[in-house]
């Protein structure tokens, strides 16, 4: 029989997406769980404590709910913070999501780069270390913004962007001490490019905008190889609050292939 295992991705809300989108380019027929962790949505303005503790301990229960093949924490938050935990918890492959520093570096011609994320992914000691290994001679500013999470989140629910608050929180990265140099920025939250578009509508012109969506890709195509997979994919979107927004979010993405929705 064909292996119907599925991916499964998870992320404190519907960012994660933006990583389902290239895995499936590389692998369209993969069987797709899609979990947003709508009772804690947003990450970004946890403690690292309280992510420490939830995300482990969500993750076993849906790993033994849905018995995946690999797992994505398509989250930069709560990989920064729990991914060694998670690792260590699971008997599957886990892939983290980590900002795009390295890239980044290697694509910046003025030396200094933005990381665009949450305010938790910002000031990680993780970011700290990917700056200083493979960014080392570049300025790395970081400015985390809980504005554009919520933003990025009201567009599947039917919500317009609002560009006007976009453009404040891009200037709060760019109004820095060197930001004028900026020519390279991370999208360190996985929300971020779901609203790409927006953000380089009110950026200088040049600006570059990176995420590790491909990246992540290749890893699962790589951990993946060999493998079978079913003719037809079925695909879960599951919430674990099941609210009126939550609801919004599912009836648009019932017509991008996630017909199926469920509360944990």
């Amino acid at each position: 029989m064909m292996d119907a295992r599925p991916l499964l991705f998870f992320d404190s809300g519907v960012g994660g997406l933006s990583i389902v989108a290239p895995v499936q380019a590389l692998l369209p027929r993969a069987p797709v769980v899609y979990v947003a962790d709508s009772a804690a949505f947003p990450y970004g303005t946890k403690s690292e404590a309280d992510i420490a503790a939830r995300v482990p301990a969500l993750l076993g229960r849906l790993v033994e709910r849905y018995r995946p093949r690999l797992v994505v924490i398509a989250c930069n938050t709560a990989s920064t913070i729990a991914l060694p935990a998670v690792r260590a918890a699971l008997d599957v492959p886990v892939v983290g999501t980590v900002p795009a520093i390295k890239p980044a570096a290697t694509l910046s011609r003025n030396r200094v780069i933005g990381v665009l994320g949450t305010s938790a992914t910002v000031r990680q000691p993780y970011v700290d270390d990917l700056a200083h290994r493979f960014a080392a001679d570049c300025i790395v500013l970081r400015h985390g913004s809980a504005a554009l999470v919520e933003i990025a989140e009201g567009v599947l629910a039917g919500i317009a962007p609002d560009r006007d608050r976009i453009a404040t929180e891009l200037h709060r990265l760019l109004d820095q001490p060197d930001g004028d140099r900026i020519d390279v920025i991370v999208n360190s939250c996985t929300h971020f490019p779901l609203i790409e578009g927006d953000l380089i509508a009110v950026a200088p012109p040049g600006l570059r905008f990176i995420d590790s969506g491909e990246g992540i890709a290749r890893r699962v195509a790589y951990l993946t190889q060999g493998q079978e997979w079913p003719e037809h994919p079925e695909h879960r979107l599951v919430f674990t609050r099941l609210g009126i927004r939550e609801r919004a979010i599912a009836a648009t993405l019932a017509t991008r292939g996630f017909p199926q929705v469920e509360a944990l």
